[in-house]
């Protein structure tokens, strides 16, 4: 071998270690791919859909509206943050409150007429519950169908969450931002 190949080989091995050295920070600390399982968040994000969601964000607070993803012991769960830490949450009839006053849901509109045409509420009554510090109270847009902090997963600390979706890249039909 000359030495104009062994430069060539060197070169090789030292950029493609770069690029996999950036893509595994990338991976671990910025984006990652996720499928979505199940339809407790339908109609916002259908089951098994693939998503990248942004771990950069964990700096953040995050803030009520958001869609997050949180680690859960044996899977990972996508839901949105209803309350963050200090808020007072409660359901009366299908109408959420948040400290006492009601917070529009526009993103339950279609949930909302299904469950109406069913003959029942989208959401059951709770509450009032306040949320602990360093604590997120998080539901799926689809009620009807959800584990989330009213029925199993309880609160969600902040160091669970494992960051937010940001766009849907499969199937190719359905990509798009998720906001």
């Amino acid at each position: 071998m000359n030495d104009h190949t062994k430069n060539e080989i060197k070169s090789w091995t030292k950029s493609i270690c770069i690029a996999l050295g950036v893509a595994f920070v990338v991976r671990s600390f910025i984006f990652a791919p996720y499928i979505v399982e199940g339809a407790s968040m339908e109609p916002t994000l259908h089951n098994k859909e693939k998503i990248f969601v942004n771990k950069f964000t964990l700096t953040d607070n995050f803030k009520r509206g958001e869609i997050v993803i949180i680690k859960g012991e044996e899977e990972n769960y996508v839901k949105r943050i209803i309350g963050i830490p200090g808020d007072t949450i409660e359901m009366k009839k299908d109408q959420l409150l948040i400290n006492g006053v009601h917070f529009k849901e526009s993103y339950l509109s279609q949930n909302r007429k299904l469950a109406e045409q069913m003959g029942s509420l989208l959401t059951g009554d709770f509450g009032p519950e306040i949320v602990p510090k360093n604590y997120y109270f998080v539901m799926g847009d689809n009620r009807l169908h959800s584990m989330d902090s009213r029925n199993g997963l309880g609160y969600i600390q902040k160091e669970t969450i494992v960051g937010k979706p940001e766009f849907v890249f499969l199937p190719f039909t359905q990509i798009r931002n998720i906001k």
